[in-house]
């Protein structure tokens, strides 16, 4: 794991990134947009008793409701204008996927290119209107079902409540929207990011507590740094293991020019859905337990009861569900980031073939053989990652925030933005590079 680390750490030149402006403009954006999401986590919303409630969500904390407060950053447990962070959004695109895959007329603008693009991405904000709208009501009869939480319950309330975190949702999406093309890294998921790190000081705090109550041994609280070490290094492994493929391109001849044959390989991520399929699993058992456990029937008998009973953190329907999502999205996601018949249609176009393998349909179909069968891998990678330590948490009462869906967001989120302040260093020694042929060729 440290080799990992280090090798990790290594990509990034500090010195040079206090030399590269715009780097660092980008840097301090993205730190400022987080210092906004964070600070907007501890604005209650209007008309309730935040202790109050407070102890009334504690009580209620159980399952997937304790699992949206970590997505949250402890929003919820606090009932932000922030509580329903950007999972709204994530649910609405998972929705607008699924529905460019069998509507032919969303199919026909994804292949229009950058319009087709901005037409998909509006759908996906009206959604997200609608989904945070439904969710906010939801949560406003909840907290008016709740003694004493609601100072004046009456539709005043509810349509200030279903306003508040609906902004506050819309609010979330487009600060996400503008870290990714003014800052650092993807909006989104630093968003979510930010708010599982904040906790993890209280969360080891809170278990060195238990520990030092008697609640839970030294043992199982050396037993849980241990998992979490092994899990970091296993995810910092397989987020960085590729399956080579030899590609050869001929001799050939431009104009007067013969050029030699060479050789160079198609990378394919073990991995390439990266953590998007626990976030959007994550999202949609989010989505329909959000109103019951908020709702009067919380506790009680009905359907939104029953809902939240088998869909509790630890039972045998969470997690058969949990992971079947997990896989469905694995394949899903990677099928929609990689057209293998495309890859070989450029491969064909520009006098590459991999050995042994006739161009054109012929490669597609064995390119789309070998990333089958490393998803196969990756989905059973991020189910494992996922999965035994929600059990192990289950098992222990332990926060959620040492879980495996936690760790493979921040592990992997640290990793892509590390890479990307990388990929921007490179680009900055190109240029000089570039500046200085530019400054010879003048001097000669």
């Amino acid at each position: 794991m440290a080799s990992a680390a280090e090798q990790l750490m290594a990509n990034v030149n500090f010195s040079a990134i206090g030399k590269n402006e715009e780097l660092k403009k980008r840097i301090w954006f993205t730190l400022g947009a987080l210092v906004i999401y964070r600070l907007g986590t501890y604005i209650p919303l209007p008309g309730i008793d935040p202790v109050a409630f407070e102890q009334n969500f504690t009580r209620q904390s159980q399952g997937v409701l304790e699992l949206f407060n970590m997505f949250a950053g402890g929003a919820v447990q606090r009932m932000a204008i922030f509580a329903l962070n950007i999972m709204p959004y994530i649910s609405a695109s998972i929705i607008i996927q699924l529905l460019t895959s069998v509507i032919p007329t969303l199919e026909a603008l994804k292949k229009e290119g950058e319009s087709g693009r901005k037409v998909i991405n509006q759908y996906t904000r009206y959604l997200t209107v609608f989904l945070a709208a439904f969710q906010a009501y939801g949560i406003a009869i909840g907290l008016e079902g709740q003694g004493g939480t609601v100072s004046d319950p009456g539709w005043f309330f509810r349509i200030s409540t279903v306003l508040t975190l609906m902004g506050g949702t819309m609010f979330l999406m487009w600060l996400g929207e503008q870290i990714t093309a003014r800052g650092i890294g993807n909006g989104s998921s630093l968003i979510i990011f930010a708010g599982i790190v904040a906790a993890f000081p209280s969360a080891i705090v809170s278990t060195l507590e238990l520990g030092r109550q008697g609640a839970i041994s030294t043992g199982l609280i050396l037993a849980v740094i241990v998992m979490s070490l092994f899990v970091i290094a296993f995810i910092v492994f397989m987020e960085r293991a590729q399956r080579r493929l030899l590609i050869t391109y001929p001799k050939r001849q431009v104009g007067n020019r013969v050029y030699e044959g060479q050789t160079s390989f198609l990378p394919l991520k073990l991995n390439t859905s990266g953590v998007i399929p626990p976030i959007f699993a994550s999202s949609l058992l989010l989505l329909p337990t959000t109103v019951a456990n908020f709702s009067q029937a919380s506790g009680g008998t009905g359907i939104l009861a029953t809902i939240t009973t088998y869909l509790g953190h630890g039972r045998p329907l969470y997690m058969v569900t949990y992971v079947a999502l997990i896989v469905f999205f694995a394949f899903f996601y990677t099928a929609i980031v990689f057209n293998p018949t495309e890859t070989a249609d450029n491969l064909k176009k520009h006098g590459g073939f991999l050995p042994g393998i006739r161009p054109g349909e012929r490669t597609a179909q064995f390119i789309d053989t070998v990333l089958m069968r490393i998803t196969c891998i990756g989905a059973a990678y991020l189910s494992i990652i996922c999965l035994l330590p929600e059990m192990l948490m289950s098992y222990a009462a332990l926060p959620f925030y040492f879980g495996g869906t936690s760790l493979l967001i921040v592990v992997s989120v640290t990793m892509d933005t590390v890479a990307q302040i990388h990929g921007h260093l490179q680009a900055q020694q190109y240029e000089g590079l570039i500046k200085k042929a530019k400054l010879k060729g003048r001097r000669k």
